[in-house]
């Protein structure tokens, strides 16, 4: 595993962010994103000045605006009977659809939000129609999924104004992880371990800043425990009782506290990947659906999302730049290491982390365990 690192100085690995190597073409997904959050449309096509306009149907405004066609996730579609369970495999793949008379914004947020089923029960005729590039609409799906708002769009509508031009090449670039750098790192002693230092990543074009906590002395001769958490915001911060993240993350923490003091070390890689990267309002929508007596999974399938959307190249990432190489990975999650194994990190031991449910988590966790693999 190479020769011992010990402690570092402050700017070991930092990088000016101009050398992230910024292109136009993940600075045009940047811009993107920002207008779907604003509301504004979008025009995706080849770079080339064409493509199909897209107005994000839960955010968009404009007055008067119809469109005859929209572009909704197969999920969506089978709730509203325009595609088969078959057809809908992958949930968050999109299905085109046109309607009898042409859709505005209002009636475009009743098809895009399971949440108004109950407010909007008559919906339709619908037809579904061929997508002629499939590219263009799984890349619109995908930057909807990133901007955090629900994967729906009216198409073609008539709109005064500029629009913002992005391509599913764009897309790939803005994805390229070799544009993540250490932006910063500091001391930071922290409950579980007064031994640990915080390690910020930044790309350009991306507002999410990741963070690791290293805790102990790194040592290139041993393999750290590493977790990978993604952030939660009600389950780190609020304390809900609805999932095992908090607990999960105080215990890592503790787990590689101990590490240090047997002579080991350990990283938490802490990913601003909200809702397993759906987003929070996303999630949250996805929890009032389980209100509802949805599980986990078909909860984020009604709402159009992927049951996994974390951007495991980011982890792999990060791990490079902190000099690991091999790593004994907190998981429960086969998958997760599999992933991770896929994206070229060498996984050398698969440590359980699982915690005592509560009785409000109790479906939760065995919904992980039922369906997506978790061994518990």
């Amino acid at each position: 595993m190479g020769a011992a690192q010990r402690s570092h100085p402050a700017d070991y690995g930092v990088r000016a962010l101009s050398a992230a190597l910024p292109s136009a073409g993940a600075r045009r997904v940047a811009l993107a994103l920002d207008a779907l959050r604003h509301g504004w449309a979008i025009r995706i096509g080849d770079g080339q000045g064409g493509g199909a306009i897209l107005l994000p149907a839960e955010t968009g405004f404009a007055p008067g605006v119809t469109a005859p066609r929209m572009l909704i996730s197969a999920a969506r579609a089978v709730t509203l009977k325009l595609a088969n369970q078959r057809e809908a495999a992958v949930p968050e793949a999109p299905v085109l659809i046109r309607a009898a008379e042409p859709f505005d914004l209002e009636t475009a947020r009743a098809v895009a939000d399971p949440a108004l089923d109950l407010a909007h029960p008559m919906k339709g005729p619908f037809a579904a129609e061929h997508i002629g590039d499939m590219d263009m609409a799984r890349a619109a799906m995908e930057l909807a999924r990133l901007a955090g708002i629900l994967p729906a769009f009216l198409i073609a509508p008539e709109l005064g104004g500029e629009v913002q031009p992005v391509s599913p090449a764009d897309l790939a670039e803005w994805k390229d992880t070799d544009r993540l750098a250490i932006a910063s790192r500091a001391r930071l002693p922290v409950a579980a371990c007064e031994e640990a230092e915080i390690v910020a990543f930044r790309a350009l074009d991306d507002l999410r800043e990741h963070v690791a906590l290293v805790i102990g002395t790194q040592d290139g001769d041993r393999a750290p425990l590493v977790r990978l958490h993604s952030e939660c915001l009600t389950g780190d911060i609020l304390g809900s009782l609805k999932c095992d993240c908090g607990p999960q993350l105080d215990a890592a923490l503790r787990a590689m506290a101990d590490e240090a003091k047997d002579g080991g070390w350990g990283v938490l890689l802490y990913l601003r990947q909200e809702g397993r990267g759906i987003g929070l309002v996303n999630k949250l929508r996805a929890y009032r659906l389980q209100d509802l007596g949805y599980d986990t999974v078909d909860a984020n399938n009604r709402l159009g999302l992927p049951t996994e959307a974390r951007d495991f190249p980011v982890a792999a990432r990060m791990l490079d730049l902190l000099g690991v190489s091999s790593i004994r990975l907190m998981t429960n999650n086969p998958a997760k290491v599999s992933a991770l194994e896929g994206v070229g990190v060498d996984v050398v031991e698969r440590v359980p982390h699982q915690l005592p449910a509560n009785p409000h988590n109790a479906r939760y966790l065995k919904t992980k365990r039922d369906r997506t693999g978790h061994i518990l």
